[in-house]
């Protein structure tokens, strides 16, 4: 699976996977007609646009992959900016989200609890918030581990690079189209989603996480991060 200008794209072969047939079936689909395709320049090997292999699934009344299923699918907007926050919740409720806006670092705080998005929109100029440190809690958070980042800037380019350093997993400039943004965060909904490690086993005596055998003292980076940055008001 890969993007093509943002849109996630399938090849005839993970196709044939996902619906434990031949990959010549899927060709034979392509080539009558009955899923949409398009052709490679010179090798002529056939992709196919996720959204046309949903169609093709709902047409024949065939099952959607889990990770292609379109509810629920939550996206949870961190924007200050009530207008553009309205506007990208309409735009992503479109394509079959379930968006929901905070607007400011203390509301997203509590938000990512109540949530459990699949994805983040963070605007990572927002006044009185530290978009690095609202990056950093997440990675820093167990069970906000496998969620994805799209951060959003109006901010230097230097701004968006140091999102990424962070753990953003993509950036856009603003401004920007919303149906751009639609298509990264759809992208960042069906990507494969990274192993999570299993948290560490605790000590009985002091409460601490072992390692080797050993209790090691440890401040939490996540408790202190989220009292610094979602504290605000």
């Amino acid at each position: 699976m890969y993007e093509r200008v943002n849109k996630v794209v399938l090849t005839t072969g993970q196709i044939a996977q996902y619906l434990g047939v031949n990959f010549r079936t899927v060709i034979r689909w392509i080539q009558r007609g009955e899923l949409k395709a398009f052709q490679l320049p010179g090798r002529g090997d056939n992709r196919v646009e996720l959204e046309n292999f949903i169609a093709f699934l709902e047409a024949n009344s065939l099952p959607i992959p889990e990770q292609f299923r379109k509810t629920p699918r939550p996206v949870l907007i961190v924007e200050e900016d009530a207008s553009i926050a309205k506007l990208l919740e309409r735009r992503l409720k479109k394509k079959g989200f379930e968006a929901t806006i905070a607007p400011d670092g203390f509301r997203a705080g509590t938000l990512l609890g109540e949530v459990n998005p699949s994805v983040v929109v963070l605007d990572f100029g927002m006044r009185g918030i530290e978009g690095v440190e609202v990056l950093r809690y997440i990675r820093a958070t167990e069970r906000l581990k496998e969620v994805r980042v799209l951060a959003i800037s109006a901010l230097p380019r230097e701004e968006l690079e140091a999102a990424r350093k962070a753990g953003a997993d993509d950036t856009l400039a603003k401004p920007f189209d919303t149906d751009v943004l639609a298509e990264k965060v759809e992208a960042l909904a069906t990507a494969p989603r990274p192993k999570v490690r299993p948290a560490p086993r605790l000590d009985p005596a002091t409460g601490q996480p072992r390692k080797r055998g050993r209790p090691r003292k440890v401040v939490s980076e996540a408790v202190r991060i989220a009292s610094s940055v979602f504290g605000r008001r």
